[in-house]
């Protein structure tokens, strides 16, 4: 699947002269209304999910692609005026909004992002689905605590990428031999393909501790599309992401993700109208979600997260066109 997002992660630790102590995260997010033309602004919120502030109220244009420098002290966005564009700054206290004549060097620079994804050449074999008649697909953890045998039968269910299927796929513990099929477990509603790490297809899982997990995709329907859950390992259950697609995206060092998530179909505010949304969530090891926005019809332009004394300290997820290499 084409995800709508490219990811920065700065690889500075950033730790120096910080005005704050605690993660933020700044959000453009639009807010759509039924008349007349709703404007991207930024957002500033903690990483409990309490909005600090509204960074942003031009609504002349498009905020759009905020990234914190590595010292946290600035954030850098795109405007976006008709076809043209120019490149502001903000302190995330709210001063010092400037126009800049550049953007920084740092804000283009695109580092190999770090998400889980389905994407596969088209040419090859998708290795991470089972095919009826053959060896199913064996995976065993980092920790080696359990192994995940995904395959498939002939029942109808197996036929084809959609609800049901996967429901003979088992998740085994290596030191009891317990086995489970993923039909009884807590959320199952159907899994078709395990996703890997998009910077290496060998890796499946996301271990940060007490954070262990493994991520599948599955196709809907053509009206609402794919959908994607995440396979908690300790428990073990199934966690439904977003009503449609969800991209999760790695937090290093930390027992928590993001994603970029994809709700299709939501009413905007006194409207009839409907309108595919998206937002950022983030997941801690106990799959609490908290979403960075209000749950009214709403676009995320990018998000970044600035996270003193980790490294990276920045990640950033930005937009992109239709068709652009992410």
């Amino acid at each position: 699947m084409a995800l709508m997002l490219w990811l920065v992660a700065n690889s500075m630790s950033g730790f120096c002269g910080s005005s704050f102590a605690d993660p933020e995260i700044v959000v453009a997010i639009r807010y759509l209304k039924a008349q007349g033309t709703s404007h991207a602004q930024l957002y500033l919120y903690r990483q409990d999910g309490r909005l600090l502030r509204e960074l942003t109220h031009d609504d002349s244009g498009q905020m759009v692609n905020p990234a914190f420098a590595s010292d946290g002290e600035t954030i850098v966005f795109t405007r976006e005026l008709g076809s043209t564009t120019d490149y502001w700054s903000i302190e995330p206290r709210g001063g010092k909004l400037q126009r800049l004549p550049t953007a920084p060097g740092w804000y283009d620079a695109k580092e190999k992002p770090s998400f889980f994804t389905n994407s596969q050449d088209e040419t090859e074999t998708n290795p991470d689905v089972p095919t009826e008649g053959h060896n199913p697909v064996t995976l065993t953890a980092p920790d080696g605590s359990v192994q995940l045998i995904l395959r498939e039968t002939q029942d109808e269910d197996d036929q084809v990428d959609g609800p049901g299927h996967g429901k003979h796929y088992e998740i085994r513990a290596v030191a009891t031999g317990k086995t489970t099929n993923f039909a009884d477990l807590p959320g199952f509603e159907g899994v078709y393909e395990i996703l890997h790490n998009s910077q290496d297809k060998e890796q499946r899982f996301l271990f940060q501790p007490p954070l262990k997990v493994a991520f599948f995709g599955l196709h809907l329907n053509s009206t609402d599309g794919d959908t994607s859950f995440a396979l908690d390992l300790t428990a073990p259950r199934l966690i439904r992401l977003s009503p449609n697609w969800a991209a999760p995206i790695v937090l290093p060092g930390e027992p928590a993700f993001l994603t970029l998530a994809e709700v299709r179909y939501v009413q905007i505010p006194h409207s009839k109208k409907t309108a595919n949304c998206s937002y950022i969530d983030r997941w801690n090891a106990s799959f609490q979600k908290v979403r960075y926005s209000s749950d009214t019809a709403a676009i995320c332009y990018g998000a970044s997260m600035y996270r003193p004394g980790m490294t990276p300290a920045v990640i950033t997820v930005r937009n992109f066109s239709e068709g652009e290499d992410p």
